[in-house]
């Protein structure tokens, strides 16, 4: 298998341009290690308009940070991790952070802790830190240890996450935690590093879980399944619904992707798109260049590869965009891409990072999944590169794509709190929910509340503003 390192104020500000036809990267930030290193994981549009992220490496302790930055490129640094005794705060963030209805900042580390297993923590927008849980607790780490993905929310309003080892198997759990910390371990996955086909379920989950509007999450695991054709089994992709019960629904076998290292991504025709490491059926790369895969809803899963031209070996998920195509990034393929593909699998390089990387400005090594934000740019980061010693970058593509409103969740029933975030509401005059008007608060300039209208059906969420109506990136389910 091939993954590349995982990445593992005060700082210098510089802004470099690149463009590339019509598109055009900016560089807003230059990472210098005191304000943190190496961010490998998304970035997250906060309800005030700003950009949340953290860092694996570096701040204060070189344990990694949670940060957030403008649009313009205004940076703080809102935490540096194992600043307390033998880091019982947490170290090693390496996934998005989540934001819930309550305004704060859900995430994990993947060390730290009381036992050094790992934590979920929540931090309030102005960077005051609470840990939630830490893991390893329990005899023989039977809650789990080392979180590598994020948390996502269910309609329970409890968090939901994975870790990549523990369990009551050794290889990985999903749990459920209250947001006052009491937690439950839902499901054990296979004994770790276990001959195949007796790894069923697969094992390692590394990313987080996807909910979906029904109720069910879906997740993934690097490794396990019932496939031979890698040592350990390829991977898999798995179901849980919502009283627990976790079901595989799909092997992976190398020929359609092998090592599953990131989470999915449901599509607005109920599809899920995710990436594969290594597999996909070009060998322009050793072991494969790893692929871009959907999976319907039954099950059907249609892989695409990557040829090293467009990229190879990604990390990081992919998102669908408000023009219906899918983007992501690969850290290789000289030093890093950022790729488009078509709902059809036309899959192309779109931006290449800079070659030779010893003078990269702009960064190279893109390993987190991008953001599309509500002013319809793209924002994500480089784990290397950048003008203050080769730490990092944050960065802007910007494509055309006009601006947009996000809803959350993207799903409920009629009555139900619901938060719109978008660019420049201030002013707005309505909100409707497929046709339906809703009664609104405008709260500032990035943020709406609303409930769900009675009569509305599932549909597209419009907001009318001073400057226009902006229309939601992806249709509301209303849930009967």
């Amino acid at each position: 298998m091939h993954i590349p390192r995982r990445y593992t104020v005060f700082a210098l500000y510089a802004m470099t341009t690149m463009a590339l036809g019509a598109q055009t990267v900016t560089t807003l930030h230059s990472f210098d290690s005191t304000d943190g290193e190496d961010p490998g994981a998304a970035l997250i549009e906060g309800a005030d308009g700003n950009f949340y992220g953290t860092t694996i490496h570096g701040g204060a302790n070189g344990q990694g940070t949670v940060f957030k930055i403008s649009s313009g490129g205004t940076f703080t640094l809102l935490y540096s991790f194992c600043s307390l005794s033998k880091c019982s705060d947490g170290a090693s963030p390496f996934a998005p952070l989540f934001q819930s209805n309550d305004g704060n900042l859900y995430g994990t580390t993947a060390a730290g802790g009381s036992t050094n297993g790992g934590t979920v923590f929540k931090i309030t927008l102005d960077g005051s830190m609470t840990t939630l849980y830490s893991f390893c607790i329990q005899s023989a780490c039977a809650d789990g240890q080392s979180p590598l993905g994020g948390v996502v929310q269910g309609s329970d309003g409890d968090l939901y996450g994975t870790t990549e080892y523990g369990g009551t198997n050794g290889g990985g759990a999903i749990f459920k935690l209250t947001t006052t910390g009491a937690l439950t371990t839902l499901f054990s996955f296979s004994v770790p590093y276990c001959e195949p086909p007796g790894c069923i379920g697969g094992f390692q989950p590394y990313a987080g879980l996807t909910p979906t509007a029904n109720g069910d999450f879906y997740g993934t695991t690097f490794q396990g399944g019932t496939s031979d054709n890698c040592a350990f089994g390829c991977g898999t992709i798995f179901k849980m619904n919502p009283h627990g019960a976790v079901t595989t629904v799909h092997n992976f076998n190398f020929t359609d992707g092998a090592y599953i290292p990131a989470g999915l991504v449901q599509a607005e025709n109920g599809d899920l798109w995710g990436t594969a490491n290594n597999g996909g059926g070009n060998f322009s790369c050793d072991s494969g260049c790893g692929s871009v895969f959907k999976m319907t809803p039954s099950g059907e899963l249609t892989s695409f590869a990557f040829d090293y031209a467009d990229g190879e070996y990604p990390v990081a998920g992919v998102i669908q965009a408000t023009n219906g195509n899918f983007y992501g990034t690969t850290p290789s393929g000289d030093n890093g891409w950022i790729f488009k593909i078509t709902p059809s699998g036309v899959l192309t390089g779109i931006f290449g990072f800079c070659n030779p990387p010893s003078n990269c400005p702009g960064g190279y090594a893109p390993s987190a999944a991008l953001l599309q934000a509500t002013d319809g740019d793209f924002y994500g980061t480089t784990s290397y590169g950048g003008v203050n010693g080769g730490f990092g970058t944050i960065f802007r593509l910007s494509t055309g794509l006009g601006p947009f409103v996000k809803i959350r969740p993207s799903f409920g029933a009629v009555g139900a709190h619901i938060q719109i975030q978008g660019t420049d509401l201030t002013g707005t005059t309505s909100v409707s929910f497929n046709g339906t008007p809703a009664v609104f608060k405008v709260e500032g300039a990035s943020l709406i509340t609303t409930t769900v209208p009675t009569g509305a059906t599932t549909g597209t969420v419009q907001v009318v503003t001073p400057a226009g109506a902006l229309s939601s990136n992806v249709p509301f389910r209303v849930l009967q």
